[in-house]
């Protein structure tokens, strides 16, 4: 991903009020009655990449159960406006560990203009080899992105489920986060150190681990989740993308939200 298609997407997303707005620390509605009812409307419908959750590990289930029927306004107070936004995907990529079920996530270069050092999903804007945008250009994206930061090879990667399309006003950009299920991993490593620091993997442990947890109080005021994990900070739109999945999947243990942690 290079700098200027990466901008605004990943970990810097949520580098404003604006987006610290739509990941709140309150917003906690439960999933519909159309929990399991299939994929919406914007989760890749007659999209020409296979979106399965056949084979899926047992524990990976409720992600699985809960992507189904989510809601738009579940995730985040900001929805695409029409016909605006730039198109953009990132990959919440699930595996096992050492240390059991885990998730893969980047550390953006500190070399970078904006957001240096800052944790965040595999992910970046839409190349027009990607294919159509309400098709399956936004798992293409995902995967090719996912592919270009960290080395996976993809074809060992299980799309299982696609989330509603949320918005980042701070940056304009209109993100699809796309949900894998690393059935064949294989080495990952940073690829540009000018743009990544990092990959590394954080055990599902560590996230739910209330002393892990924390909320963030941005200096424009904004407060939203927050989690120190790996020697990282992760906040803004990775943390709350985290925190909602925590929630839906019923993973959630109670911890202090009271707990602030300053962004430096």
């Amino acid at each position: 991903m290079t700098h200027a298609r990466g901008a605004g997407t990943g970990a810097d997303a949520g580098a404003g009020p604006e987006m610290g707005a739509g990941f709140g620390t309150d917003p906690r509605a439960g999933l519909g009655a159309d929990a399991r009812a299939g994929f919406g409307a914007d989760a890749g419908e007659g999209t020409g990449v296979e979106i399965s959750t056949a084979g899926l590990p047992r524990w990976l289930e409720p992600v699985a159960d809960a992507v189904a029927g989510v809601r738009p306004e579940q995730l985040s107070s900001f929805l695409p406006p029409e016909g605006g936004g730039r198109q953009s995907a990132v990959l919440i990529l699930f595996g096992d560990g050492d240390r059991g079920p885990e998730m893969l996530l980047i550390e953006r270069s500190r070399a970078l203009r904006s957001h240096a050092g800052q944790p965040s999903f595999p992910g970046g804007a839409l190349d027009p080899e990607d294919g159509d945008p309400d098709g399956d250009g936004p798992v293409r994206a995902a995967l090719r992105e996912a592919e270009e930061e960290t080395g996976l090879d993809p074809t060992g990667v299980q799309v299982f489920g696609v989330l509603p399309r949320l918005y980042i006003p701070v940056s304009g950009f209109v993100v699809t986060p796309v949900l894998g299920w690393w059935r064949r991993p294989t080495p990952v490593g940073v690829v540009d150190p000018a743009e990544t620091a990092r990959v590394f993997r954080v055990p599902v442990a560590d996230l739910t681990d209330p002393a892990n947890r924390a909320t963030l109080t941005h200096p424009s005021g904004f407060l939203g989740p927050a989690f120190l994990v790996e020697g990282a900070l992760v906040w803004g739109f990775t943390a709350g993308l985290i925190d909602r999945i925590v929630q839906f999947a019923g993973w959630e243990r109670p911890w202090d939200r009271d707990r602030k942690v300053p962004l430096a």
